[in-house]
């Protein structure tokens, strides 16, 4: 019995069997993808939100830390992760660009995260504690980089910043009950039971990425489990010339078979035949096309003129597994060889607008966690929440994150500069205005959660269009330099990139934070974090979409000029 479903498993996992596997279409479909990846980073998130409580259980408790250290081991588990994540992404990235499946990456940074998960669990000495935390970050990355760059693969630009959209809505659900539920559930069901839930969101991970099949796999096996193109107006109409029958010649062409030819708009004798020589190929115009077929109909070897719709490009399934590799313009230039030979990254890494994008990404993120480190203690000390009440008081921060599709849509359409550089001036005012929380009582609780709120939205409509950016960015430099990333591209190594950013403004928000505050107070905090916000605007509205100076067809844009 076990051998049987070894094989059954061992069969799920190739991509390379003759037979198609069950449920093609659905399971490469884009809402599929799109919820395997978004139950991907939920559950990474989760993951590392989960066991905030618990750690400080588990350092006095199960590693023996003395109580005066356990703030200085709480720090370095927080740092570890953060530290792995940053080495883990380049590398994770940089192997998945030259990997042939994005399912098989995925899989091992599940394993990965098993792995931490089972070392947080059962680990009984700093070692093992902090090896966890490691490989918990090390997933992180893997899911990041490539669990975005699925994504690029599966939609295409077009609607890329929607799809980001619901990423970012994934995101911020498991930053929000994450904590909250690990906290709950350690008080009323003890220190295994938040596990069990780790371990359950866990097996439902591995389900979805053992049945997830990518689209450029499933092109192998059905055509109809990728868009076709649609319908031709006389497929619309029934005209379909129905198959004719079999001629006993066998010398003539089989009757399936159809030639094409351009003819002329002027007026050609349909009573032609083929006894009167040949027949002349006057010029047209390449908008009007016939289709010529061997009629079998009659010994007189007639060819029929039929009426057949203009093929002016590739089936759109085509267009759709090709979509992250945009075909040249006639701006296009010939990439050097020299050129060829810089690594990926290096080339990402000398884009100004790529920059600009990875730096307003560290700051989106650390205006996002800054308050992780401080607002728990503020409502504390002026309103006498424990921890269910500092928990709540993050919903009205994460709340706004729904509207992130619509934000997506909107930046496919228009671009990422306007909504970016809107939503880092829109949190300057609400930043400091935060200063005004200064005592208790309900009038404070209500401005404190209108204005969370309204900062949640004002961050919310600058991630997504930055997630999407990374993408409008390599197909920009794409389309202008051919070939500049080679067979593969670079998209997962540019969201490791961008993985590295964010997880470097989850390391400074909480330090920023805690630290101005211990030193200047909270009112300074606020001012501190509000001059960020409006100083990254600046480099938000010159470089996202490309220098603001150049022209709308990207030609005066340095970046897309040079490789």
């Amino acid at each position: 019995m076990s051998g049987h479903c070894t094989q059954a498993f061992l069969a799920l996992l190739k991509s390379d069997q003759e037979k198609p596997p069950p449920l093609l279409a659905r399971r490469s479909s884009k809402w599929f993808l799109l919820t395997t990846v978004c139950i991907a980073v939920f559950t990474d998130i989760f993951l590392y939100g989960i066991i905030v409580p618990v750690i400080p259980f588990a350092l006095t408790k199960r590693a023996n830390v003395a109580e005066e250290d356990v703030q200085h081991w709480v720090s370095v588990l927080l740092a570890v992760y953060g530290a792995a994540l940053l080495a883990a992404a380049p590398v994770c990235g940089w192997l998945a660009d030259r990997s042939t499946s994005r399912r098989m990456p995925l899989l091992v940074g599940l394993l990965a995260l098993a792995g931490a998960t089972l070392m947080l669990c059962f680990g009984n000495t700093i070692g093992v504690l902090v090896t966890g935390r490691i490989l918990q970050g090390a997933s992180a990355a893997i899911v990041w980089t490539v669990g975005l760059a699925l994504l690029v693969d599966t939609v295409g630009q077009k609607e890329v910043g929607q799809v980001m959209g619901f990423v970012s809505i994934s995101m911020s659900i498991a930053i929000l009950v994450a904590p909250l539920l690990g906290g709950v559930v350690y008080d009323r069901g003890g220190y295994y039971s938040v596990y069990y839930m780790a371990f359950a969101l866990i097996f439902l991970d591995i389900i979805l990425r053992i049945a997830m099949v990518e689209k450029k796999v499933a092109h192998k096996w059905d055509t109809a489990a990728v868009p076709t193109s649609a319908p031709s107006p006389a497929e619309k109409e029934g005209k379909v010339p129905l198959p004719l029958p079999q001629r006993e010649n066998s010398w003539l062409p089989h009757p399936d078979s159809v030639l094409h030819s351009t003819l002329s708009e002027k007026k050609v004798d349909k009573k032609w035949s083929i006894e009167d020589g040949p027949r002349p190929e006057p010029e047209t115009p390449p908008n009007e096309r016939r289709t010529q077929r061997i009629s079998p109909l009659s010994n007189a070897d007639a060819i029929v003129e039929e009426p057949e719709t203009e093929v002016a490009e590739a089936p759109s399934h085509m267009n759709s597994l090709s979509c992250c590799q945009p075909q040249p313009d006639n701006s296009s230039t010939t990439v050097p060889a020299e050129v060829r030979k810089r690594p990926p990254i290096v080339i990402l890494l000398s884009s100004r607008r790529l920059l600009s994008a990875l730096y307003c990404a560290l700051v989106q993120s650390a205006l996002l966690t800054a308050w992780d480190a401080v607002l728990p203690l503020r409502v504390s000390s002026l309103f006498g929440w424990h921890s269910l009440g500092a928990g709540l008081i993050f919903l009205p921060l994460v709340l706004p994150s729904f509207i992130a599709p619509l934000v997506g849509a909107f930046s496919d359409r228009y671009g990422a500069r306007l909504p970016a550089t809107i939503g880092f001036v829109l949190s300057m005012p609400f930043l400091i205005l935060l200063r005004l929380v200064d005592e208790g009582g309900t009038q404070q609780i209500v401005i404190l959660c209108v204005l969370l709120a309204l900062l949640g939205t004002a961050l919310t409509i600058v991630l997504t269009p930055l997630l999407a950016e990374i993408t409008y960015i390599l197909n920009a430099k794409e389309k202008h330099h051919p070939g500049l990333f080679g067979e593969k591209g670079a998209y997962a190594q540019a969201y490791g990139l961008f993985n590295c950013a964010f997880a470097g403004g989850m390391l400074v928000g909480p330090l920023w934070a805690g630290f101005v505050v211990k030193k200047s107070g909270w009112a300074t905090m606020c001012l501190s974090l509000g001059i960020l916000s409006v100083v990254t605007a600046i480099p938000a509205f010159l470089f996202t979409n490309g220098w603001v100076g150049g022209r709308k067809d990207g030609e005066a844009d340095e970046d897309q000029q040079r490789p």
